[in-house]
């Protein structure tokens, strides 16, 4: 079973062509994300400000379009997936804070300085979906706390998980301008194995979801932050479609990547 994304990047490529056609005319340069395996938004939820959860960042392209979110973890630091950096640069990505509306124009943008990529990553079925983003400026929001490496109880099953993001509110639907919240219980490995077979990788990844389906990530909130009382354990990730009963969303365990997360956060 293939894994798809959660990032919002269809059409990104083409966009841009016509955007940077247009711009001669206009003066004025938009585009939306690029083309890949699509990402997910929140199905299931409601609606919730950036004020409640300061660390909820946007990784946006340079047009300040969002597809993906991210964690702010220090005032220069930005956790996200993987598969929201391949392909781009520092020239290419912006993080905004602050910001509830995607149509806003509030909060902070900032410059990306660095990315960081997991030196293992080669898809999101293989595990290792995690990038850290160092900003070219801080980010005047509280940060959120994250795992380490010992904190292995906050994937008990059963576990209520809060997840965050602007994605689409339906697979196959539209993204939500607001931003949304909705919990989830995290799920055992043995039922996650059953869903997506050799695909889950338990080590490094763990899934989030009810059985009956209904709740869910979805496009646009690859990146975003799987929080368990409050504190950063996952990275959402893949799954198959968005909130289908038998398929969770499936999410970076941070736990197994908090040491090197924490090597980038002090570099």
């Amino acid at each position: 079973m293939s894994g798809f994304t959660r990032a919002r990047r269809a059409g990104r490529t083409a966009a841009a062509l016509a955007a940077s056609a247009a711009a001669a005319a206009t003066g004025l340069l938009a585009a939306a994300p690029s083309a890949v395996a699509a990402p997910q938004p929140i199905v299931g939820g409601t609606t919730t400000t950036t004020s409640a959860y300061p660390f909820m960042m946007q990784i946006t392209d340079r047009w300040q379009n969002q597809f993906c979110g991210g964690t702010l973890v220090s005032p220069t630091k930005v956790v996200t997936a993987a598969h929201c950096m391949v392909g781009e640069s520092t020239r290419s990505v912006r993080v905004v804070g602050g910001r509830t509306y995607l149509n806003g124009s509030n909060g902070t943008v900032a410059r990306v300085g660095g990315i960081w990529i997991h030196p293992d990553y080669s898809g999101v079925t293989r595990g290792e979906d995690v990038a850290v983003l160092t900003l070219s400026s801080p980010m005047p929001y509280a940060p959120a706390p994250y795992v380490s490496s010992s904190d292995t109880g906050v994937y008990t099953p059963g576990t209520t998980a809060r997840v965050l993001g602007w994605g689409d509110t339906r697979e196959g639907g539209s993204a939500s301008d607001q931003l949304r919240t909705a919990t989830v219980p995290v799920v055992s490995d043995a039922s996650c194995g059953t869903s997506y077979g050799s695909d889950y990788v338990a080590a490094e990844m763990v899934c989030a979801g009810y059985t009956s389906g209904g709740v869910d990530t979805c496009q646009g909130d690859s990146g975003g932050p799987l929080l368990v009382g409050g504190v950063l354990a996952g990275v959402t990730s893949w799954g198959d479609g968005c909130a289908r009963a038998g398929y969770p969303g499936v999410y970076a365990r941070l736990s197994a990547f908090s040491d090197l997360v924490t090597e980038q956060v002090r570099s």
